[in-house]
């Protein structure tokens, strides 16, 4: 039978340390009978449990990985696996210099925007044109910070080309769009990410008539108000800020910004026009995002 020792934690609790080997024979990539050998050589070299089951070639990298996320609680996904999309590296390859980019970038957020002190819980994407990163940017975001634990709401405030429910999964019959118009509740629109702890998504919804209408309402800022409790960070995509108002009524709902621009692809005429527009409806810009990827 399986066992788990307990560690106790600062709060009095305890958290389950599995070994690697439990977790996978757990998961399937392991037989007991494959553990044994692996744990013979381990003992016989003095090798660490992961190097001795590649040397034998039960194991792959990948696979230790994978045991190790679940180990110290660091969900993340194999391809074919899940309908999210292949697209969102951190929810794929979350050791990759890329996503140690966006941890970085998470890291300077919390220690500029969001402080549970202050009641910074929300902000928007944004960028001025389409085609420079800011949907993938913003799920990506959302992956990390679910990853620190903290409770993640990505919406897709791009009622005009939304993405979000493509790169998860998702169904987009409900979403920000009937909320906004009261066609249904906020509750019954939010939907989790399987297999990606404390990640939530409303998706942009039906497209309708009136997108940047819809948003100016004094619904939409309700309905972060609503459902800022529940959530320590609130994520939002939004339409590129040069082809209409949508962004900038976003973010002065949210009252910040993350403005994302792609190297050789964006102008810096542009930039600062959608910087200017932020200043000018008082949206703290709280930084910019040179997209190489």
């Amino acid at each position: 039978m399986d066992t788990a020792t307990l560690i106790p934690t600062k709060d009095g609790s305890s958290l389950p340390n599995r070994s690697i080997g439990a977790i996978l024979i757990d998961i399937g990539k392991l037989t007991p009978e494959k553990a044994e050998k692996i744990l013979r050589l381990q003992r016989e070299r003095g090798m660490r449990f992961g190097d001795a089951a590649i040397e034998l070639g039960f194991l792959t990298q990948d696979d230790i990985d994978q045991a190790l996320s679940q180990q110290f609680d660091y969900p993340y996904l194999l391809k074919g696996e899940s309908k999210v999309s292949e697209k969102l590296v951190a929810a794929y390859n979350p050791f990759s210099p890329q996503v140690e980019a966006l941890r970085a970038l998470r890291s300077q957020l919390m220690l500029r925007w969001f402080d549970a002190d202050a009641g910074h819980k929300a902000i928007a994407i944004t960028s001025p044109a389409r085609g420079e990163g800011r949907s993938f940017i913003a799920a990506n975001l959302a992956v990390v910070f679910s990853q620190l634990g903290e409770r993640t709401l990505l919406i897709d405030g791009d009622m005009r080309n939304p993405c979000q429910h493509q790169l998860f999964g998702l169904d987009n019959r409900n979403g920000l769009s009937a909320v906004i118009a009261g066609r249904v509740g906020a509750a019954e629109s939010v939907q989790r990410v399987p297999a990606l702890i404390d990640l939530s998504v409303l998706t942009a919804g039906p497209t309708p008539p009136n997108p940047q209408e819809l948003l100016g309402r004094p619904v939409f800022t309700q309905l972060l108000q609503e459902l800022a409790p529940a959530y320590d960070v609130i994520l939002i995509d939004t339409p590129a800020g040069g082809e209409c108002a949508d962004g900038q009524t976003v973010a002065v709902r949210a009252g910040s910004s993350l403005m994302v621009v792609r190297n050789n692809v964006s102008h810096i005429s542009s930039v600062r026009a959608l910087a200017d527009s932020m200043a000018s409806a008082n949206v703290v810009v709280v930084g910019s995002v040179l997209n190489e990827f």
